[in-house]
């Protein structure tokens, strides 16, 4: 069990929506990580306490259309290179100069992103079962779907959104994130998939191979939208990256006994790296 550790919220303004983060820890190497699709920053609380325990002070941001965040409906609202943005602007509201970025799926790829527009704002990565070229067919394959039966049976979707919101949550963050995520509108998570679907998706392999920074990448087997030939991939593109393989996408959430370690020593070398030269200023807000 890791000690439970000072969390804030907030909320800042960007290109006229409300982004809403919470912030673990007082001081430390900054670190934002994101959250899944359609899923909110509870999915990284737990990560973002071990953390902390390793001296970062975290933040999870919801991306536009999830968590706590405004919810518009226009997909193009909704586009990974918009959420790197976002990621550029939570940070300049925090005033943190330069952090370790990255996230679960969409966060993963968020922070790739984030990472080819804002080079100069990125101490490391850490990506957690990206989505990349590999794995794009069949998420075009299982996202267009979604879209078409959500936006289409919004009279059947819309009652169950609301009877899930009613539900009580786990004390498992991961399972409550979840809930979250089937409580949305249909709108709501049309124009999400929408967006996702017709904007980019990572940055070419060109600039994948110019981030020389430290980064973790976790990937694992058997499952089409997460391929381990994309985790496998960028850790050879990334000048800096090594691979954790795990036995599957809740393996961290659920049991992280056996990965941990591993995350650990990535983390107190990130940390060693830049001791002696300023990795932030004070989270504000």
């Amino acid at each position: 069990m890791t000690t439970p550790v000072a969390v804030r919220s907030g909320t800042f303004q960007h290109n006229g929506f409300e982004l809403a983060y919470e912030v673990y820890g007082d001081e430390g190497i900054p670190c934002l990580l994101v959250h899944g699709l359609l899923l909110d920053s509870l999915l990284n609380r737990d990560l973002a306490q071990r953390f902390v325990g390793e001296g970062y002070r975290v933040v999870l941001l919801d991306l536009l259309g999830h968590g706590r965040s405004d919810k518009p409906t226009d997909p193009r609202d909704h586009r990974v290179d918009f959420y790197a943005e976002q990621v550029r602007a939570c940070l300049d509201h925090l005033k943190i100069d330069k952090a370790l970025v990255g996230g679960i799926s969409l966060g993963a790829i968020t922070g790739l992103q984030f990472a080819a527009v804002a080079p100069e704002r990125v101490l490391g990565l850490f990506l957690e079962m990206p989505v990349m070229e590999w794995s794009t067919t069949f998420a075009a394959v299982l996202l267009t779907p979604m879209l078409t039966a959500v936006g289409y049976g919004k009279f059947l979707f819309r009652p169950f959104a609301r009877f899930m919101r009613r539900l009580p949550r786990p004390r498992a963050d991961w399972a409550a994130s979840g809930m979250n995520a089937l409580s949305a509108e249909p709108e709501v998570i049309t124009a999400v998939l929408h967006g996702i679907l017709v904007g980019p998706v990572v940055p070419p392999a060109a600039k994948r191979r110019a981030m020389d920074v430290p980064a973790f990448v976790i990937g694992h087997g058997g499952d089409k939208l997460h391929e381990l030939r994309d985790a496998e991939a960028l850790v050879r593109e990334l000048p800096q990256a090594r691979l954790l393989k795990a036995k599957s996408i809740l393996e961290l959430r659920i049991n992280p006994s056996r990965l941990w370690p591993e995350i650990q020593e990535f983390l107190r070398d990130l940390r060693e790296s830049v001791v002696g030269r300023p990795s932030g200023r004070q989270a504000s807000g």
